[in-house]
């Protein structure tokens, strides 16, 4: 069994474990388990700063992204893709799945999100329904400023739909006041409960939008209009897959009860970053850098999986990357449960070893300069 260190999933504590092996009721009819869904919905949204309504879907965490797209897009309407990578361009299949018409914004794969440039191409081409935009793109790491984007589209009527999948609870979520319409989380990234479960905020924006369509969502499953009035009516368009609630309800609660989650995640990524470049290994991103997943290049000579078994051979597990990435990168998670001291420390040991048995010559000792950057930025 291998420490998991990638981006999601992550690692689950004994506590989720635990409450995922509860005693399962009936979540079709018994009306206690409709309360526990909607407290949990409710804790979510009070999580994440707003008032709008948290949907629970079942399914991984692409299953939000699809419904979002899907329940909003209808044919011939224009949307507007934001591409700053892998998962920021594949929105674009989402919106011509169900009709629409992309419109793709391309910027640098290396540079965060260029606010002011954006700004400036927005000024003559506005007409779109909703933007998409990723949050945390996790294949290469790249974090864009959703807190400054989202108003900016909110300023020309334009609905906004975040895939925040790899960011959440790893980074500030603020939905009022980012003015977000439709934000996208998973279980298994920074909230480190297991794969199987989405959740969707909506704000009452998206949904006038999604209730008032003059044609039908070309889906059922992917259709957030199912859930219309499930409280009043005590009643789900599917059974709800009640032990993985049960288990997600827990990792909330834990993220509830952790004062320092946010400043937790922040020293651990920079003192990550600082201590590869300090060793001499280059971080793949000149700027845009997450607090939940750090990624360097592959170093001449070597390949990644020869760094990614190196790693395996030490009871560690970290990531590659895929597709316009593939072979190029190691993407290290210190999301959520991830995102602690000892772990980070042995992944750091690990990793020192793993490439130094490689050839790689390395200018400082990994995990004793990662422990001591950590102590630094602590104080």
């Amino acid at each position: 069994m291998y420490k998991i260190m990638t981006p999601g999933p992550t690692q689950v504590s004994e506590a989720v474990r635990m409450a995922r092996s509860l005693a399962c009721t009936n979540p079709d009819l018994d009306t206690d388990f409709v309360e526990f869904y909607k407290e949990t919905c409710e804790l979510i949204s009070s999580l994440l700063k707003t008032k709008n309504e948290t949907l629970i879907l079942g399914g991984e965490g692409i299953l939000g992204l699809e419904a979002a797209c899907a329940t909003l897009t209808e044919p011939g309407d224009n949307v507007l893709v934001l591409d700053n990578g892998l998962y920021g361009r594949g929105f674009a299949d989402f919106v011509s799945m169900y009709g629409g018409v992309p419109t793709i914004y391309e910027a640098s794969y290396e540079e965060t999100m260029d606010v002011d440039a954006l700004a400036a191409y927005l000024e003559n081409n506005h007409d779109f329904k909703y933007a998409t935009l990723v949050h945390c793109d996790t294949p290469s790491g790249m974090l864009n400023d959703i807190s400054k984007i989202c108003p900016l589209l909110k300023q020309y009527g334009i609905l906004t739909v975040v895939d925040s999948v790899s960011a959440t609870f790893g980074e500030p979520v603020c939905v009022d006041d980012f003015r977000i319409d439709v934000l996208c989380g998973g279980s298994q990234k920074a909230v480190s409960a297991p794969p199987g479960l989405t959740f969707v905020v909506l704000s009452t924006d998206a949904k006038q939008a999604m209730w008032n369509r003059s044609t039908p969502v070309a889906s059922f499953y992917a259709n957030l209009n199912t859930f219309k009035d499930y409280y009043e009516k005590k009643w789900f368009p599917y059974t709800m897959p009640i032990s993985d609630i049960y288990g997600l309800r827990a990792a909330f609660d834990q993220i509830a009860a952790d004062d320092h989650l946010y400043e937790r995640h922040r020293v651990i990524a920079e003192a990550t970053r600082q201590t590869l470049t300090a060793a001499g290994i280059k971080l793949h991103l000149k700027s845009g850098f997450s607090n939940t997943v750090t990624v360097f290049d592959i170093p001449d000579g070597i390949t990644a999986d020869q760094i990614l078994d190196g790693m395996k051979q030490r009871g560690i597990m970290l990531a590659g990357s895929f597709d316009d990435f593939a072979g190029k990168v190691i993407r290290i998670g210190h999301m959520g449960s991830n995102a602690n001291l000892p772990d980070m420390v042995e992944t750091m040991r690990a990793l020192d070893l793993a490439l130094r048995d490689l050839g790689v010559k390395l200018e400082v000792p990994l995990d004793m300069f990662f422990l001591e950057r950590v102590r630094a930025l602590e104080n």
